[in-house]
């Protein structure tokens, strides 16, 4: 028996299916012909997301120290999205080159090295 739990939207979803041994073995006969062949691996290309990353941290670098509101906002035109611009956010909270520390209001972004 498999049971899928969760949401499409508003709506609630509550899904049990029950497989036979021979359902089951059918299932995995075809998981097994549907597998790729093992390819070398190869080196991954730079994307987007590495250009986005490095553009981010020349910009903390650039300004020194920087208010993390000012910070996102930045981030934000810098990649057209609130969600992504939080993330690199995040991305250079933990990110060994910058310190964050508390200031009166918002914390304080600052380029380390």
């Amino acid at each position: 028996m498999l049971r899928i739990r969760g949401s499409i939207g508003d709506w609630p979803v509550d899904l049990t299916l029950e497989l036979d041994e021979g359902d089951w073995a059918q299932l995995a006969a075809q998981l097994q012909a549907a597998k790729p062949e093992a390819a070398a691996p190869t080196a991954r290309p730079a994307s987007q997301d590495d250009a986005l990353w490095q553009t981010a941290k020349d910009l903390l670098r650039k300004a020194g120290q920087i208010s993390g509101p000012q910070l996102l906002e930045q981030l934000e035109g810098l990649t057209g999205s609130a969600a992504a611009g939080k993330r690199l956010l995040v991305r250079l909270r933990h990110c060994a080159e910058v310190k964050v520390v508390s200031g009166a209001d918002t914390p304080l972004y600052s380029w380390v090295q």
